[in-house]
């Protein structure tokens, strides 16, 4: 071979951009392309074969037989004249061949005799490898053998393909769930500073309506009222809409009872009648009492459709009805309906009522308010129920919207509740762990009026200071706070000072799962803001008036290890001690990897220890372990990221010692 004539392509820069687009080179092995070069070398029946890629000083193999080495320099290569090419280049005899009868790997070195080079084509036309049939000894291949060795090239390009595209839907998935979380955390973040300043204008409205007023005055105050209510509406429906779109919004199943549900709903919006309008509840007589299914569901979906037929019948009468339609030995399908006889709508708009942000009619804004949302999000909870929603209407004649739910029997028996303890009112002390100055002054104003004792904590580290100094019976615990939180406050109550005293936590954050997070951190009830003084008295009520154990972090129950097990000792044994000396070396890679910002580290880590924690049903670290492994595929940690890394290091060597006992 004649090293001086270095060929190279016409199009070569463009070539190598090509091949770099792909990041093929200097990759580990992958099973697609070894099984492809083991495929050339079957159908060609040569003892070596390869495939490779050509850049700017090399030829790298990403999968080779019988050559040994995973590149050499492009000068000594016989591919680089094959990218050269269009189609197979095929040399039966080296000793023939002018250009390579006295190359080294002819002579000496691979003894190459026969040579079968087909280029890889990008579907832009560029050849950036090449996939080689070789032998020690001179042969032809049949038509047979060229096609199959044609198709094994596409394939292999396909492959390429595949995995760029991989990629990049990688990288844009990852874009759209930071997107996600961005607007998430935004929505719950806007959705905060609302509700802050609302909880305190619905609080100290609520003072202002029980004090004594003039007639204008209780007007002016009914009316503030009413203006509440409908910002808190939308809120709340702006949030839902943002729950169904992530696919976060579940729907519960648990027993409920039907019947007191919607006599519930009807007595709630009968105070909204016009005068002109007559409003009926009719339930089938063979309608279930106790169902399994979503409670407040149901009532965000009738209280939606219902208010809307109110809304929208000036005179005439609005009915919900409840029908059972059919039965198994399992569950129950039941018709709800609600009717109308308002101003209707017309035949081509029954579709785009459900699209958010629109109406019927554009003057139905102006003149009846609301924001379009809430049939949307109807829709889409009955979606999420398996079912459909449906509307009959005409227009100036009045509506119909009607769907069908079904729900599993149950054979829970409901029971009246228990009376609550009476409240030593004149003992009663509390602690508020507040930073907002406004909301500060309305609890204390309602704590006031309840008639119990408050001290105020600006921040979790105030709290944590006058709960070492002072006694107190209940503990108020706004999440967002300065310093140190209400997640990180109540931790240190629970795990550091061991105190069992009751908290009640008060947030205006709406994120997903965060009354479900409040129980695991330890705390013993939860009230969103704006918050109704009847509801803060009854959860002080309750949790004062129960003994409300508080579940430790790190309880083990060995109950699924020993269903598993199959009553085999050895076995449970041996996954206890595999748990001992894996899991604190595991523990500490993962604080290593934090470190070092190591995210397919952490990824992996937090996966496989997830497992190990399920078999010993430690939910508290698992959920720890879920949310890391969440972050870490997105690489965006929150700031309690470091701090349930250092929970789960000092939760595991109480766990340790307790499975060393055993």
């Amino acid at each position: 071979m004649n090293i001086a004539e270095q060929p190279l392509p016409h199009n070569e820069l463009e070539r190598l951009a090509a091949l770099k687009r792909y990041n093929i080179l200097d990759t580990l092995p992958e099973d697609a392309f070894d099984d492809a070069t083991k495929l050339v070398s079957y159908i060609c029946s040569v003892p070596i074969a390869h495939i490779s890629f050509i850049d700017e000083n090399r030829q790298w193999f990403k999968s080779e037989i019988g050559i040994g080495v995973s590149e050499v320099p492009r000068e000594i290569s016989f591919c680089q004249y094959t990218i050269l090419e269009s189609e197979m280049v095929e040399i039966n005899d080296t000793f023939l061949s002018e250009r390579f009868k006295n190359d080294p790997n002819v002579t000496g070195g691979l003894k190459v005799r026969f040579y079968a080079g087909v280029p890889l084509t990008t579907p832009d036309g560029y050849n950036i490898g090449t996939i080689c049939a070789i032998d020690h000894v001179s042969k032809e291949l049949n038509e047979n053998q060229r096609n199959a060795l044609s198709i094994v090239a596409k394939h292999i390009m396909n492959q390429l393909e595949l995995g760029t595209k991989n990629i990049e839907l990688a990288a844009q998935k990852k874009i759209a769930e930071r997107a996600v979380l961005a607007k998430d955390s935004f929505l719950a973040n806007m959705s905060h500073e609302i509700r802050t300043p609302l909880n305190a204008i619905i609080g100290f409205t609520d003072l202002l309506a029980q004090t004594k007023l003039d007639a204008a005055q209780r007007d002016y105050v009914d009316s503030v009222q009413i203006a509440e209510e409908n910002l808190l509406l939308i809120i709340n429906d702006i949030l839902d809409l943002s729950k169904i779109e992530s696919g976060n919004l579940t729907i519960e199943a648990q027993p409920f009872n039907l019947k007191n549900t919607l006599k519930h709903i009807y007595d709630l919006l009968k105070v909204k009648v016009p005068a002109g309008v007559e409003f009926n509840l009719f339930l089938d007589a063979d309608m279930p009492e106790m169902v399994i299914g979503d409670q407040g569901r149901l009532n965000q979906i009738l209280v939606n459709l219902t208010g809307n037929a109110l809304k929208f019948t000036e005179e005439g009468e609005v009915t919900v009805s409840v029908k059972k339609t059919h039965e198994t030995e399992s569950d129950y399908s039941l018709r709800f309906s609600v009717k109308d006889t308002g101003i209707g709508i017309e035949e081509d708009k029954l579709m785009a009522i459900f699209e958010r942000f629109t109406q019927a009619e554009e003057s139905t804004t102006r003149k009846f308010g609301g924001t379009g949302l809430g049939l949307n999000i109807v829709k889409q909870l009955i979606e999420l129920q398996d079912s459909e929603i449906h509307v009959k209407s005409k227009q100036g004649r009045g509506s119909e919207f009607f769907f069908v739910l079904t729900y599993k029997k149950t054979d829970h028996i409901e029971t009246a509740a228990e009376p609550l303890l009476p409240i030593n009112i004149d003992k009663l002390k509390i602690l508020l762990c507040e930073d907002n100055l406004l909301n500060q002054k309305l609890v204390k104003n309602v704590i006031d009026n309840f008639g119990f004792e408050l001290d105020i904590a600006g921040n979790g580290e105030e709290g944590i200071e006058l709960l070492l100094k002072n006694e107190y019976d209940l503990i108020l615990m706004d999440l967002q706070m300065p310093l140190r939180d209400g997640y990180q406050t109540t931790y240190s109550i629970r795990n550091e000072l061991k105190l069992t005293i009751p908290i009640i936590a008060m947030t205006a954050h709406s994120l997903v799962g965060e009354q479900e997070r409040c129980f695991k951190e330890g705390m013993n009830a939860y009230i969103p803001k704006p918050f109704k003084q009847a509801a803060l008295l009854e959860a002080i009520r309750k949790v004062t008036s129960k003994n409300i154990p508080v579940e430790t972090n790190s309880k083990i129950n060995l109950s699924f290890l020993d269903e598993v097990s199959g009553g085999d000792s050895s076995f449970k044994q041996d996954m206890i001690s595999l748990f001992i000396e894996k899991i604190p070396t595991e523990v500490i890679q993962l604080a290593e990897a934090f470190n070092n910002n190591d995210h397919d580290t952490i990824m992996r880590l937090s996966h496989n220890m997830k497992s190990s924690f399920d078999i010993f049903m430690l939910k508290d670290q698992s959920h720890y372990l879920s949310t890391i492994e969440k972050e870490a595929k997105l690489q965006q940690y929150s700031p309690q990221t470091l701090e349930r890394i250092n929970n789960l290091h000092a939760e595991m060597a109480e766990v340790i010692k307790t499975l060393k006992e055993l």
